[in-house]
């Protein structure tokens, strides 16, 4: 969840259709990671369905970002009840569409917030979840003889996604969990006084 060094982000994409009243409900969940990917799966959702009555939706990031659309249905009915429902779902990096194709019943306020975050929850328990670390990215180089100090190190700090590189000096790029950055960038600022690493930087 925003804020802390861990968070829950769907594990799958998923759909769930439901008849309310005449109307045909159809939630569409996916991943994504920044504005661009969940504006272009609400994009590609809207074209698909673009014969619906409405294609409401909202997303969460894990930086906090928080968006939804009524999409011509009554203020409030549909864009925050499926937000409501992501929130209660505990999940972020995550974009929800909601489809109608009316069918001629009006279900009015309480049955359209009712409608919109049921199936919107609905889909979000069938796409599961993984959970992700938070991390910062950091470059390494250093001289031969300096490697094993440096894999120690990584290896103490817990870090994912190591890549070495080997030339003229030995530079690596590694993800360091969230809750190790102070105490790796400490030792590799000990390391760089000492002369074990050349240079670091962090992305």
């Amino acid at each position: 969840m925003p804020g802390t060094n861990a968070y829950n982000e769907p594990a799958q994409a998923a759909t769930y259709e439901e008849k309310i009243k005449r109307s045909v409900f159809i939630a569409n969940v996916s991943a994504c990671h920044d504005d661009g990917e969940a504006k272009a799966f609400i994009a590609l959702t809207a074209s698909k369905y673009r014969d619906a009555t409405h294609n409401c939706r909202a997303y969460v990031l894990h930086d906090g970002t928080e968006y939804s659309s009524d999409d011509g249905e009554p203020s409030g009915t549909a864009g925050k009840p499926i937000l409501g429902a992501i929130r209660r779902s505990g999940l972020v990096n995550v974009a929800v569409v909601v489809t109608r194709y009316y069918g001629g019943v009006k279900l009015g306020v309480r049955g359209l917030i009712e409608a919109y975050g049921g199936v919107a929850m609905k889909a979000l328990e069938l796409c599961g979840s993984i959970e992700r670390v938070m991390t910062s990215t950091f470059c390494v180089s250093m001289g031969y003889n300096s490697v094993g100090n440096v894999a120690r190190l990584i290896d103490s700090a817990g870090a994912v996604n190591v890549s070495w590189s080997y030339a003229e000096n030995v530079s690596v790029k590694c993800d360091i969990p969230a809750v190790m950055r102070e105490y790796f960038s400490r030792e590799l600022e000990e390391m760089k006084a000492r002369e074990i690493v050349a240079e670091y930087e962090e992305d």
